[in-house]
């Protein structure tokens, strides 16, 4: 059986108010209890706003907010940015295997503003030699999810294995590849560079 939202439901649900009042709560380390208590409303009340299960009337919030120090734009201002990537786990899986060159995922959209890189690296079976990828004036955090990473920065040859992680901030080279004869996975935050950009 579906539940039927109504218009106001429908059009504060953006603004995440059930969201927000948990939230404040919880900062300041009150129980539902002690809200009650401070605003003399129900702790029933309280619970039903905090799970979108009722809808704020305005003297409710403000009286709410008040104990909380926050104003009512709180509960109603629009966000500056709000982005969302999503990449499903079917788009992560690759079906080829043998020498091939380095995959790629881009687990997040490149959009004006975008100030991360996210990435899962596939690096093939074969070490070194059939998959190396340099990098300049690196800063960044890799997570090895499977296979081995030989990452090799600034003279330091370092071995990762699945569970590792790496964060950098160099202006040296770096480079890195699958460590043995397995395939290597890894995922890689870094931030948008010129050549990410266009």
């Amino acid at each position: 059986m579906t539940k039927t939202v109504s218009y106001a439901q429908w059009s504060l649900e953006p603004y995440c108010i059930g969201m927000k009042l948990r939230s404040l709560r919880t900062q300041k380390r009150l129980t539902l209890a002690r809200l009650a208590a401070e605003t003399k409303l129900s702790t029933a009340l309280l619970s039903k706003l905090e799970t979108d299960r009722m809808i704020p009337t305005l003297p409710t919030l403000a009286t709410i907010s008040r104990v909380y120090g926050v104003g009512m734009s709180y509960f109603f201002s629009e966000p500056a940015k709000h982005t969302l990537s999503i990449t499903r786990k079917a788009h992560l899986q690759g079906n080829s295997r043998g020498l091939e060159s380095v995959k790629t995922t881009p687990l997040n959209a490149l959009a004006e503003g975008t100030r991360l890189v996210a990435q899962m690296i596939e690096f093939p079976a074969g070490g070194a030699s059939s998959a190396v990828d340099a990098c300049y004036e690196a800063s960044g955090l890799v997570y090895v999810l499977e296979g081995k990473l030989q990452l090799d920065a600034g003279g330091l040859h370092e071995l990762l294995e699945a569970g590792d992680c790496a964060y950098m901030e160099s202006e040296m080279a770096l480079a890195w590849s699958a460590a043995n004869k397995h395939r290597c996975r890894i995922l890689a935050v870094t931030p948008v560079g010129p050549r990410a950009e266009g």
